[in-house]
């Protein structure tokens, strides 16, 4: 049996106590004691580990509760305009410039993380401009939200897309007042162009080893992954996830980024069941899209936009559309779950769940809601009585929360509503949604504290919460939404030895100082997987 004690620390517990331990012994892969320095002491022989805390916070592993494993991956393997920040249009034509001369004619060149917002221009690039760089290869710039995507005339001949291609439901392959394209692909004509630039599967699998070295670096040890590329990308998750090439434990949504509604009615189909797998690859909710992007802004919303009287964006489906898809689902002990950052969206959805609930009454089916933006008191209160499990984005404010206030107005102040939601006793996590915003849990954990955004602007301040109940999002709340409290999710006898020991104390930090806070070693199934470059144990 091999042992590890950590001592003399700051063990957070997360327990339904929120309970502050000293200490905690670890046999094998299994929390076996907490307790005090001297209690753990006792269970110690010659043969243990011992890693002295020095004051120093431990957390149950973290789960990010939303996030794309393989589209977090590619950013950090092809051009990414956020690290380091691109800040023009021409700075990125340059860099674009510099990648064509040194790629093979026909493959894709990808960017990812674009914001026009953020650019001195303050737009996007024209087709023009792109198909200056190339006529050879297809160029794909992906905006920042994932839901919208710029590209040249190469990238729109491998999806043959031609002037008499009609815009999808939900989406528009934009021309300008002459019929010509600008190049410009808004949401289900993006997500469909997707499936037409796709990727070798020596690109997913090395999507997945980047991806997996972040994430254990930023204390995650559990993710819910939100929608691959395709088939073959959930695929080779299971490949990878088997064969112990990817060692992050991951709740697989059954979705899609490029088709998401035939994927996910391909997966029902083939009897591909929510709660199936181990505890290293586990099957999740069938997922659809309902609405758009906040930042795009393209999200369904019930009264018109703060910045554009006449816009309230994309509804994906019908109600009656909605309902249909999901209920066979539903009857069939499936979890299920939408991408909703709308109230319109999210009222849609509610009622269909309702729908649901009253034709097919089940208990404990944790339905789930993607985001939940806009949600106010009507909305939260209709969420509490169908027991659906907000994964809210606390990091989005951060990043976004000026555009958001711009577009929204008021309707901020319910805008990822934590301290509402939890108020009403719902049970909410959180998520990334990386590589949308950082994969840095310390700075969602920040902002659902303090409800500031990078320029320090207030954004619903009355959506604060407290420290604990940040750490409960990001722990036991996320493990919850994946049927997992009983197994991880706190630091308790029994439960698996996913921890995070950070490099100073949590509970002590000064709030503004918590997007500084580093992690010192990750441990997953009691193995450290993790361990900063100039850590050392103290014995």
């Amino acid at each position: 049996m091999n042992q590890t004690a950590l001592i003399n620390g700051e063990v957070i517990s997360v327990n339904s106590r929120n309970e502050v331990f000293e200490a905690c012994l670890i046999e094998d892969n299994k929390i076996a004691a907490i307790g005090t320095t001297e209690e753990i002491k006792k269970h110690i022989s010659s043969s243990t580990k011992v890693i002295d805390l020095h004051g120093r916070s431990v957390l149950p592993g973290l789960i990010d509760a939303h996030m794309h494993l393989f589209l977090y991956g590619n950013t950090l393997m092809h051009l990414n305009c956020k690290e380091p920040a691109i800040n023009s249009i021409q700075e990125l034509l340059e860099k674009l410039a510099a990648i064509v001369q040194k790629t093979k004619n026909g493959q894709i060149i990808r960017v990812f993380g674009f914001n026009e917002l953020m650019v001195e221009e303050q737009r996007y690039p024209t087709i023009q401009e792109l198909n200056k760089l190339t006529e050879e290869h297809p160029i794909v710039i992906t905006r920042t939200c994932g839901h919208i995507g710029v590209v040249n005339s190469a990238a729109l001949k491998l999806a043959d897309i031609d002037a008499a291609t009609p815009n999808p439901q939900g989406g528009t392959i934009e021309k300008d007042r002459s019929g010509k394209f600008t190049g410009r692909l808004i949401e289900n004509a993006f997500l469909q162009f997707n499936q037409y630039a796709t990727y070798s599967q020596e690109e997913l699998f090395n999507a997945l080893t980047k991806a997996q070295e972040q994430l254990f670096a930023n204390g995650i040890t559990s993710v819910h992954d939100a929608g691959g590329f395709d088939e073959n990308s959930f695929r080779i998750m299971q490949i990878a996830s088997n064969k112990k090439q990817v060692k992050v434990r991951i709740y697989a949504m059954i979705a899609s980024l490029s088709d998401c509604e035939n994927f996910t009615k391909n997966m029902l189909k083939a009897g591909v069941m929510t709660h199936t797998g181990n505890n290293f690859f586990k099957i999740g909710p069938a997922k659809l899209f309902t609405d758009g992007s906040s930042t795009g802004p393209t999200i369904a919303t019930r009264e018109p936009y703060t910045s554009d009287g006449n816009n309230y964006g994309y509804l994906m489906y019908t109600e009656d559309e909605l309902f249909s898809i999901f209920s066979k689902a539903h009857q069939n002990d499936y979890q299920i779950t939408v991408h909703a950052q709308g109230d319109k969206a999210i009222e849609q959805y509610l009622s269909v769940i309702e729908r649901l609930l009253h034709e097919h009454p089940r208990d404990d089916h944790r339905h789930r809601v993607e985001h939940l933006g806009i949600c106010p008191p009507d909305l939260q209160e209709k969420a509490k009585a169908l027991n659906v499990i907000p994964i809210l984005n606390p990091s989005f404010p951060y990043e976004f929360g000026e555009s958001y206030i711009r577009n929204y107005g008021e309707r901020t102040h319910y805008m990822y509503a934590a301290r509402d939601l939890l108020n009403h006793g719902i049970i909410t996590a959180a998520g990334s949604d990386a590589p949308i915003t950082t994969v840095n849990p310390f700075v969602g954990i920040y902002t659902a504290v303090a409800r500031l955004t990078r320029q320090n602007t207030a954004f619903g301040q009355q959506q604060k919460v407290s420290l604990m109940d940040a750490i409960r999002m990001y722990t036991y709340n996320a493990a919850y939404a994946s049927f997992d409290e009983t197994i991880k999710g706190s630091i308790e006898a029994g439960k698996l030895a996913d921890l995070v020991i950070l490099n100073t104390s949590l509970l002590n930090c000064p709030i503004e100082k918590i997007t500084e806070i580093k992690v010192d070693v990750t441990m997953l199934d009691g193995e450290i997987v993790y361990e900063k470059n100039d850590y050392r144990n103290g014995v």
